[in-house]
């Protein structure tokens, strides 16, 4: 049989060529909704996506580890019912994950990309997983488009490399993208060191106390140690003399006794707020600012131990944003709903079905009990137990207890864009950044991205690009423009 020629061209379709109606919108219960299983497109994208490479990470595949202690420090059970957040003082074991976003195993540390910081905590009540980045933000806020956001700063299929086209055509056709690529080529897009950069929950996540009642909460880990960044220049010279500067630090600080920590703050919103709130509270492009809702200084995390062996407690980690425990919840961001799916889902294809039984990632303070059997690399822990629920055997038993509080929904199932609130943008944000940073600031900002935009062909994605920023403050685009012209010719 000879092979035929793809084709490109006519309308999007699902792998068993049914047209796809929208490649933008998941669909959920009622506008602002969770998102639906009946969904296929969805489903069908992020597992294809998931699969993709054999077996590093598609993403967040550079990584380093270390275990440490989170220390409560206030009382926060008019909020939350949660176990380890129950007393002042207690202490519990966690493991915390950092990573770049877009390079492979091998790429380097010292570059401009996001961090991912996923934190184990190893509560009494099983795993709790809270998976974020460095930044209080992200590119895009419907988990359906992540697949093509990620294949954009990956190597192109064709030339091998990435392509600067693809980058800067994706963002300036996705404008919601405009308040993170500020972050990400301002001065903070290149941390010096994992210990000197702050890291935070990112979505928007549901703390529910005793009573049921709840709130909307978002966590920031603000750096003891303080800020320190990277010049483009500094960091093209380090990546080159040392690409295992960050593991490298991280490893000797830690092993020097020097501790790094974090003071951990959150934002709380009561439900009832959320609705009327002036912009949708679960859009992952947006901060909550911190004249509505001040951080709250609630613990500390320390990091205290390093992994004795780096494949099997940092490569072989896995976290999962559906890793709940008593008293938290999702919320209905729909880049956290596609991602309840998509990091478990990744983990069985990428360490197994059985990867939550070894060491860094089984529970530490409890014991898990399912009935799940068998499968690669099963240990036969469960001996001659009986694998089904309910049974007389003296098996686990469910709680009729839920982890977190029922929200209601309204409306018809659809492909809906999230609800709109009053003053929703998707430039706003990104132009009340620029105005807080100082002339310096602004300067290496445009310089930034004017060097990464004059690489693109066609003149047509440079002045797109250019105009988010142009939409988001008139002198940021106007600098930006000149910069990108002068480069250009």
């Amino acid at each position: 049989m000879t092979q035929e020629a793809y084709v490109t061209q006519g309308p999007l379709t699902t792998e068993a060529g049914a047209p796809v109606a929208d490649n933008q919108n998941s669909e959920t219960a009622g506008v602002g909704g969770p998102v639906l299983i009946q969904d296929q497109s969805l489903l069908e994208k992020l597992a294809h996506f998931n699969r993709e490479r054999i077996p590093e990470r598609v993403v967040h595949a550079r990584g380093a580890g270390a275990y440490g202690t989170f220390t409560l420090t206030r009382d926060v059970s008019r909020w939350t019912r949660a176990a380890f957040l129950s007393e002042v003082g207690k202490q519990t074991e966690t493991f915390l994950r950092f990573s770049t976003v877009a390079g492979n195993l091998g790429s380097a540390d010292a570059v401009r990309d996001p961090r991912g910081f996923a934190l184990k905590f190893y509560t009494e009540d099983g795993n709790y997983d809270l998976v974020g980045n460095n930044t209080p933000v992200f590119f895009i806020k419907d988990a359906i488009k992540f697949p093509d956001f990620i294949h954009t700063q990956k190597r192109d299929p064709y030339t091998g490399s990435q392509e600067a086209d693809n980058v800067w055509d994706f963002w300036g056709l996705s404008p919601e993208s405009t308040h993170q690529v500020t972050w990400l080529f301002g001065d903070r897009g290149i941390p010096a060191t994992l210990r000197h950069m702050n890291g935070y929950g990112s979505h928007t996540y549901q703390w529910n106390n005793a009573a049921g009642e709840i709130f909307w909460v978002k966590y920031h880990f603000k750096t003891d140690q303080g800020i320190k960044n990277l010049t483009q220049e500094e960091a093209n010279k380090l990546a080159g003399e040392d690409p295992d500067s960050h593991q490298r630090d991280l490893r000797e600080s830690i092993e020097s006794g020097d501790f790094p920590s974090w003071t951990v703050q959150v934002q709380i919103m009561p439900a009832a707020e959320a609705a009327n709130y002036r912009f949708n509270p679960f859009d992952l492009t947006k901060v909550w600012p911190h004249e509505d809702y001040p951080p709250i200084e609630i613990g500390k995390l320390e990091l205290n131990r390093n992994p004795e062996n780096v494949f099997a407690e940092v490569e072989q980690s896995i976290f999962s944003p559906a890793h709940f425990v008593p008293g938290i919840g999702p919320s209905p961001d729909k880049m956290l709903q596609g991602r309840l799916f998509a990091y478990g889902d990744a983990h069985r294809y990428r360490v197994g079905i059985n990867a939550d039984h070894l060491p860094v990632n089984r529970p530490h303070a409890t014991e898990a009990r399912t009935n799940s059997r068998d499968g690669f690399l099963y240990d036969g822990r469960h001996k001659g137990a009986k694998n089904y629920e309910p049974n007389s055997f003296g098996g686990p038993f469910q709680t009729d207890k839920p982890l977190w509080s029922a929200t209601a929904v309204s409306g018809a199932t659809g492909t809906h864009e999230a609800p709109g609130h009053a003053e929703d943008s998707d430039f706003v944000q990104a132009g009340n950044l620029y105005r807080l940073m100082s002339e310096d600031e602004k300067s290496r900002l445009i310089e930034n991205l004017a060097g990464f935009i004059a690489k693109v062909s066609r003149d047509g994605i440079a002045e797109r690009a250019v105009n988010n920023f142009r939409q988001a403050d008139g002198d940021f685009g106007k600098r930006l423009e000149a910069a990108v012209q002068a480069l250009r010719g």
